[in-house]
């Protein structure tokens, strides 16, 4: 099976559906931002969030190579503040960014959590996939206002390449 399309059923599998608003933040050259636009479809639209703009470059260019065009780009330099509305997404993907690489304080990922819980409409759901935290996410988390609702075990990409079995933990905003 080729990665686009384990992606693709993995992110169906933890709720991505079409319609949706999605934030993929820290999305890198995206590796989950293009099958999650792929999905959503043009009634939907998704948010690429990184601070390299390099990989974002890659990422746009992925996204015009296979012709979508629901996805808007956010360049950050590494500031807390998102340019979104508040209550504005349905969903925002933490995959292998909440962790002490990026952010290597607490009150530095809290920040992170209490802006994802500003644009984050009253059911959002916030995917994290705690690589290199996975101790530590679901009680940093769960104090910035979110709940747990669920845990998805499975395969999943890091990396770009690398196949890793792992588990996304699933929030709702309280």
């Amino acid at each position: 099976m080729d990665l686009e399309r384990r992606v693709l059923e993995l992110l169906k599998s933890i709720g991505i559906k079409a319609g949706q608003v999605v934030l993929d933040f820290g999305c890198g050259s995206g590796t989950y931002t293009i099958p999650v636009a792929k999905i959503v479809g043009d009634k939907g639209k998704v948010y690429a969030l990184d601070k390299d703009s390099e990989v974002l470059n890659e990422s746009m260019h992925k996204a015009g190579s296979a012709g979508l065009k629901n996805i808007t780009r956010i360049d950050t330099s590494g500031e807390y503040k998102v340019n979104l509305a508040d209550n504005s997404v349905d969903v925002v993907l933490l995959f292998d960014v909440l962790h002490p690489y990026y952010f290597p304080e607490v009150d530095d990922r809290r920040k992170v959590l209490d802006e994802v819980h500003r644009i984050s409409k009253a059911k959002a759901r916030i995917l994290v996939y705690p690589k290199h935290m996975e101790s530590e996410a679901k009680n940093e988390i769960e104090n910035a206002n979110f709940c747990l609702e669920s845990e998805y075990s499975g395969t999943f990409i890091h990396d770009n390449k690398n196949l890793e079995k792992g588990k996304v933990l699933i929030f709702t905003k309280r």
